[in-house]
């Protein structure tokens, strides 16, 4: 366990080092940087998934309106993102309580980025809101990545 845990904090150790010296700096970094932004992205497409899906039927088949079920869809894919970046892309496990509210918080920025896009493109000019809430997806899910890498898994 405790090579594990070094490994993951980034620390070499005497049976991983290579022959002839230690790995460029920042090499081991950027490999877990890139790790973790595939994960994120992945983890995310699973949210987006989710969040679009329920969205389209809590909209489409329930006959909510557009911005509760964006609500609900996005809160449900929130909570989804949260439990598997915890687990899988972050490692953190510590803390869950306030770790929750802060990627919610975070999540919540992104019910009132898409709030504000679906009221404008959608209330304002007419476009489907089924386009518009597809279309605000990947300019939140990169807002949030950002946010929560800094804050809530810091």
């Amino acid at each position: 366990m405790a090579t594990e845990d070094m490994v993951r904090a980034g620390t070499r150790t005497g049976t991983d080092a290579p022959a002839g010296g230690d790995t460029p700096q920042g090499t081991g970094t950027r490999t877990r940087d890139l790790r973790q932004l595939i994960t994120y992205a992945l983890v995310g497409g699973s949210g987006v998934l989710l969040d679009l899906g329920a969205f389209l039927l809590l909209y489409n088949v329930a006959g909510l309106h557009e911005q509760v079920a964006n609500v609900l869809s996005t809160s449900l894919g929130i909570t989804n993102n949260f439990v598997l970046n915890a687990l899988f892309t972050f490692g953190k496990r510590d803390r869950l309580l306030r770790r929750y509210l802060r990627f919610y918080a975070v999540g919540l920025t992104g019910i009132a980025l898409t709030f504000v896009l679906l009221a404008v493109f959608s209330r304002g000019l007419g476009i489907d809101p089924n386009l518009v809430k597809a279309g605000s997806l990947p300019l939140v899910l990169v807002f949030q990545f950002a946010l929560n890498r800094k804050w809530s898994f810091a």
